[in-house]
């Protein structure tokens, strides 16, 4: 265990290190949730088509833009992973005697401290236009957590696609394909119940439901959690793990 930590942990401060010196893209994916925020949720909340109960449509869409900035951010993680390939860089690391789950883990580490900084561009927005944030210590350290592990169900999903198209055009292809879909078939910017069945269905299996349901209770004051905190944290734990094994067992498959 102590060599697995070891391992993840350096993974963890290269991916940092590359963060640190050449923040541009992190910056870019930042602007993204900032005008869903200020225009796209500001305007629908104007029409009030969509019923939220006692919440604003504003405080409603908030969490879901939070998981939104966390699934773009991650989705295209796996680029870096054939920039890698490319480089030879992958080669070196699987001719290391570094376990292959821990370089993997790792990188998925890596990713949700990403999805952290998008938490906190998120958080600063919501509070400059006066939305109702939960503060305390407790709620904060859960959506921390949910950030991290979601950020690093994606950013696992991202390296399998990597693992599995190998070059840049078709893993761009294929990113911006799974996105979108992924994000509207879920409760980010509608409730559940406003779903037609076959979509309801649909959102029900998708992970990033469960993210915006743990979120939207630790995020809003008032917020509702439809699910239950443990089994959101339950669901993203099973997929994550079922994820990260599946990357494992592919990652050799990328030096080819």
């Amino acid at each position: 265990m102590k060599r697995f930590i070891r391992e993840s942990s350096a993974i963890v401060e290269i991916e940092l290190i590359k963060l640190a010196r050449d923040p541009t893209e992190l910056i870019a994916r930042a602007v993204q949730p900032v005008l869903w925020l200020v225009i796209f949720g500001q305007v629908l909340a104007q029409v009030r088509g969509i019923h939220t109960g006692q919440m604003s449509y504003l405080a409603f869409i908030t969490p879901g833009i939070l998981a939104q900035s966390v699934l773009f951010s991650s989705i295209f993680y796996g680029i870096g992973i054939i920039w890698e390939r490319d480089l030879g860089v992958v080669q070196k690391l699987l001719v290391s005697p570094a376990r292959r789950s821990a370089l993997l883990f790792g990188k998925a580490i890596a990713a949700g401290f990403r999805g952290i900084v998008q938490a906190v561009v998120i958080y600063l927005v919501a509070l400059v236009m006066h939305v109702s944030i939960r503060l305390d210590p407790l709620a904060i350290a859960g959506v921390l957590s949910s950030v991290m592990l979601g950020s690093g169900i994606f950013a696992t999903f991202s390296l399998i696609i990597a693992c599995i198209v190998k070059t840049r055009e078709r893993f761009m292809g294929i990113g911006q394909l799974l996105t979108m879909p992924m994000f509207f078939a879920s409760n980010a910017i509608y409730p559940l119940n406003l779903m037609p069945s076959w979509l309801r269905l649909i959102a029900q299996v998708n992970p990033l439901t469960y993210l915006i349901d743990a979120l939207r209770g630790l995020v809003i004051v008032g917020g509702e959690n439809i699910f239950g905190y443990g089994l959101d944290f339950a669901v993203m734990l099973v997929v994550f793990s079922i994820l990260l094994a599946i990357a494992v067992k592919l990652y050799p498959t990328l030096a080819v």
